[in-house]
């Protein structure tokens, strides 16, 4: 049952004033409102979005604990923060009673989109923090219908998220192999000659049905730290728990990543724990990926490069049908990492996206339990500088770019043995 929240000392002034506010089409207030009527001696409003509406840049809203059905869309810097009342601190935007509705469109495809929380532009500096976005019990179940559901969108807007809960951004369970329905936990995207700047740190992401965190284009940076990331694996579609493509770069650290992992064979490629599809000059560093098809990849495809990365200090485990860590890219330095139990080779030095799998430098790793410790493409000018002790694998080194597994690992996957070098499968909603 949705529960109201309740209606606090001001919130008649505070409807009266919004009624003002939109009239004089400006803004009232330029301090800290609230949402819910927890806070004494401050204006409370009755939802979030007629607090955005009323309050100037640089406000602070603050939402008391309970359940707002709605959907909230900012535009201009503020802090919105979610607050305990009483013994409660669990502030959660859940369905609308009408159901979701499409709220902007992707810049790249144009495809309608219903964003639980949409930051846009001219939006900058927006602090969102303590807050659940719940889409449990969406109306997008007709199918594989058009409208894709994201739990937080940055679109040309930059901020911060801390402490966000992002779940249950899925259709339902008959429909939830739609893979071009692109259920998203928390989306970054940019359009030049707009740019995108999100850190998303100490945030939960699961029960999404595609992607657990995505940043894409050019001009998109983030920073992903400390974050965990759950994918609803085994099932029928291709899940990547976090994506940087398609030109965005930045970093991510620290987080952990699982149950990324498809029950079939899908040709328009696998899931996979950390995809760098297209993008260069990050840093992948210290985080957990455990469960997935693929673990970490770096994916050049065409003209979008994934050249130039660090990936270090991670540990990667127990990886179905594909790498450890596969770097079909370029100039990446792959060191001190911990491979165990992948499905695949521990590290790929992959050939296969064009003219890849050239000067890396791979160095100080361990691998326990692959088909092969490294699996050389035909790549050249690669560098080893300190060793990379690997122990229980079918070949401590392997020229070419297939490696078949011996023993797959897990049930569910069974007759995908034959393939087991699929390509990751990036979103672009």
């Amino acid at each position: 049952m949705t529960k109201t929240p309740g209606i606090g000392p001001g919130t008649v002034l505070a409807a009266a004033l919004t009624i003002l506010a939109g009239l004089s089409g400006q803004p009232l207030w330029a301090s800290a409102v609230a949402v819910g009527g927890c806070v004494p001696n401050v204006v409370n409003f009755i939802t979030i979005q007629a607090a955005v509406n009323a309050v100037s840049a640089g406000s602070t809203i603050e939402v008391c604990s309970g359940d707002y059905p709605e959907q909230v869309v900012i535009n201009k810097k503020l802090s919105l923060l979610g607050i305990n009342s009483g013994t409660a601190f669990n502030t959660v935007l859940v369905v609308p009673a009408n159901g979701f509705a499409a709220n902007t469109t992707s810049l790249t495809s144009g495809h309608p989109i219903a964003a639980q929380i949409l930051v846009e532009s001219p939006a900058t500096a927006v602090t969102i923090n303590n807050l659940t976005v719940n889409g449990a019990g969406n109306n997008l179940n007709s199918g594989c219908g058009d409208t894709r559901l994201i739990g937080i969108y940055f679109q040309n807007a930059s901020g911060t998220l801390n402490h966000i809960v992002a779940r249950n951004q899925a259709q339902d369970a008959a429909n939830f192999g739609c893979a071009e329905s692109a259920g998203l936990g928390i989306f970054v995207q940019s359009a030049s000659p707009s740019t995108s700047t999100v850190t998303i740190e100490n945030c939960t992401i699961h029960g999404y049905q595609v992607n657990g965190i995505t940043a894409n284009e050019t001009g998109t940076t983030v920073t992903v730290n400390g974050n965990s990331v759950v994918g609803a694996g085994p099932i029928n579609v291709a899940q990547n728990g976090i994506q940087v493509g398609f030109g965005a770069t930045g970093s991510v650290v620290n987080n952990r990543v699982a149950d990324d992992i498809s029950s079939e064979a899908r040709a328009e490629g696998t899931g996979s724990g950390i995809l760098i599809y297209g993008s260069g000059h990050m840093t992948i560093t210290g985080n957990s990926v455990a469960n997935t098809q693929n673990g970490i990849a770096l994916v050049t495809d065409g003209g979008l490069t994934a050249d130039d990365n660090t990936v270090s200090t991670n540990v990667v485990s127990d990886t179905h049908l594909g790498d450890g860590i596969d770097l079909c890219s370029n100039n990446n330095s792959v060191i001190s990492n911990l491979v165990y139990s992948s499905g695949g080779a521990g590290i790929h030095l992959d050939g296969s996206c064009g003219a890849t799998g050239n000067n890396n430098t791979v160095s100080n790793n361990s691998v326990n339990e692959a088909c092969a410790g490294l699996l050389l493409g035909s790549g050249t000018g690669n560098t080893f500088p300190a060793v990379n002790p690997v122990a229980n694998v079918t070949f401590t080194s392997l020229a070419g770019d297939v490696c078949t597994p011996t023993v797959l690992l897990a049930a569910p996957l069974r007759g995908q043995v034959s393939s087991p070098e699929n390509s990751s499968r990036p979103t672009r909603p």
